[in-house]
């Protein structure tokens, strides 16, 4: 997990400089995967696992360490930081157990076959809800039944005077990216433009809708929310 992203707009000198970029903010993503570690822990001893928009990898290794016989199918449709994300995969060993798919989700082929998925800020960024049901529904048919969804996304209800008050903490927090300060305001009108940026209950609603049980809220990081819900036996 990392701090919001575009899924696609990095070329080769951005995504080689990626993780270097956030990494005063890694404490975020690190109280995450630790959380997620406790989440996915007792799924079986050779797990498979679904990678949804898994970025540069960073919760792919934090997993293959954390569980040395679980493998991995890693989807994320920007090239260049899947590119990244192969380079540790194979710095750290794990490239045996891994399966690399360059693409969005709806190009992977259907199957059952994976005990857990992974979607670390990935949903936020579809703004039709009706699209971000479609998404999560995906991964459920991916999941065998009673199968383990992690999800993060920036959440909250953005009429509030609380949001407002929490989005000038986090774009405060943001400054330690090193961005120059007008990128940064940029995030302001961002997150009401190109992130669909909704109430904990509404994103929880998504999930559920999308053939899960009710959504367990496990973690919340500034505007980060994180959730974990199984797949019911039925997603029709």
């Amino acid at each position: 997990m990392t701090p919001p992203r575009r899924p696609v707009a990095f070329d080769r000198s951005q995504a080689a400089t990626y993780d270097e970029k956030y990494v005063r903010l890694a404490a975020l993503r690190d109280a995450l995967h630790l959380l997620l570690s406790a989440v996915f822990a007792d799924l079986p001893a050779e797990a498979r696992i679904l990678c949804v928009g898994a970025g540069t990898g960073h919760e792919l290794i934090y997993l293959a360490r954390k569980f040395p016989r679980w493998s991995f199918t890693v989807v994320e449709p920007s090239g260049p930081m899947l590119d990244v994300c192969r380079h540790k995969a194979q710095e750290c060993g794990i490239t045996p157990r891994c399966a690399f798919h360059e693409g969005y989700l709806h190009s992977l082929p259907i199957s059952t076959e994976f005990d857990g998925a992974t979607s670390l800020l990935v949903s936020q960024f579809i703004l039709s809800p009706e699209a971000r049901v479609a998404f999560f529904r995906a991964i459920a048919e991916r999941l065998r039944p009673a199968g383990l969804l992690a999800s993060a996304d920036l959440a909250s209800d953005i009429t509030t005077p609380a949001y407002q008050s929490l989005l000038s903490v986090w774009l405060r927090l943001m400054r330690e990216t090193d961005s120059q300060l007008e990128q940064i305001e940029r995030l302001r009108e961002a997150y009401t433009r190109d992130v669909a940026v909704l109430p904990a209950d509404q994103v929880s609603a998504i999930i559920a809708s999308a053939g899960f049980t009710e959504p367990i809220l496990f973690h919340q990081a500034g505007l980060i929310h994180a959730w974990y819900a199984e797949r019911r036996s039925s997603i029709a």
